[in-house]
């Protein structure tokens, strides 16, 4: 997580970490069960959970690293390391989904809007930008909105791009934003170590 990255990068791995194309067939399968004219307003108030809990790490970033009296480098450290299992479960997907299996009935929270949308890692990473460059808020607001908002569309599109792309190719697209995604876990993991030593003196 370089202090120079930029609002689009900031943007795509934020979409990265989200995963919209992995949980087509999450969603799906929790909305099956969910009579047609309500699952759109299911999907969208899940989508605007999420948006409201991001937001809430993203500004609240500081206060939060403040109050559990931690450092930015563990929170990288911590963040990478999630982040590289998730990408790793993505490569190498287990039966019942990234995140494990689900609860019966209509879905409220979880495992939707958290952690399928808000995760462990895309929190990490919002709690990082803000604590990095603060005065950028601005950029990470419009960066996490946009990420959000093509992670939405797609959502909200999943019937349509299931039959269009098909399981094979999903899944094949889901593995490779997984490999992506191992590779932001190193750097963010590095950079984490990096940052430790620095502060340390070594």
């Amino acid at each position: 997580m370089q202090g120079d990255i930029n609002t689009l990068s900031a943007g795509i791995l934020l979409f990265l970490i989200m995963d919209p194309l992995g949980n087509i067939p999450l969603f799906l399968s929790l909305l099956k069960n969910v009579e047609p004219r309500r699952r759109r307003y299911v999907l969208i108030r899940e989508m605007l959970i999420a948006l409201v809990v991001l937001f809430g790490f993203l500004l609240g970033g500081r206060y939060i690293l403040a109050v559990l009296q931690l450092k930015q480098e563990s929170v990288s450290i911590a963040g990478g390391l999630v982040l590289f299992l998730i990408g790793v479960r993505m490569i190498f997907p287990s039966k019942d989904g990234v995140f494990g299996p689900s609860g019966e009935g209509e879905p409220f929270i979880v495992p939707l809007a958290i952690p399928s949308v808000a995760g462990p890692s895309t929190m990490a990473a919002l709690l990082l930008f803000a604590n990095q460059q603060p005065l950028r808020l601005g950029s990470w607001s419009l960066a996490l909105f946009l990420a959000w908002l093509a992670t939405a569309a797609i959502l909200l599109s999943s019937t349509y791009l299931y039959r269009w792309l098909g399981e094979s190719v999903l899944t094949a697209l889901e593995r490779l934003m997984g490999m992506l995604l191992v590779a932001l876990s190193v750097q963010m993991f590095l950079n984490g170590v990096v940052e430790y030593l620095h502060s340390a003196g070594i």
